[in-house]
């Protein structure tokens, strides 16, 4: 498990991206309050987690899922969060559905290339004098 509490924090470099682009330019956060929201949005995290374990449990999963987060995230009251996490939530998986996909057409493209190369890469070769004569 976790051997000392600072392990839990959220990296400082993480906080400090999240802060700048919630602040408008111009603004300086200090390094106290830095520090102060890294450990906030880190027993956010925590507390979301434990939450969100225990309607898994209570559900007999093992397995904490989105719709397990959302649901916790109604219950504890944070339901104004939940539209735009939704929102995100599809469009990654958007993103990762085109990325399989685009992958699967490459390897297909690759393999098709390798069982009938194309007219152009016969062309090319023939160029280069590596076609057999």
């Amino acid at each position: 498990m976790v051997e000392r509490i600072e392990d839990l924090n959220l990296p400082n470099a993480v906080i400090a991206r999240l802060i700048k682009e919630a602040i408008p330019d111009g603004s300086n956060v200090s390094k106290e309050a830095r520090a102060a929201i890294a450990k906030a949005a880190s027993v956010f995290a925590i507390f979301v987690t434990s939450s969100s374990t225990a309607l898994a449990h209570k559900h007999n999963h093992k397995t904490i899922t989105a719709k397990d987060i959302l649901q916790t995230l109604n219950e504890l009251d944070f339901e104004s969060f939940v539209p735009s996490l939704t929102q995100d939530l599809e469009v990654y998986r958007k993103m990762i559905k085109d990325k399989k996909e685009s992958k699967a057409n490459n390897k297909k493209d690759a393999i098709s290339e390798v069982v009938a190369p194309s007219s152009s890469s016969v062309a090319a070769a023939a160029e280069n004098g590596d076609a057999n004569e």
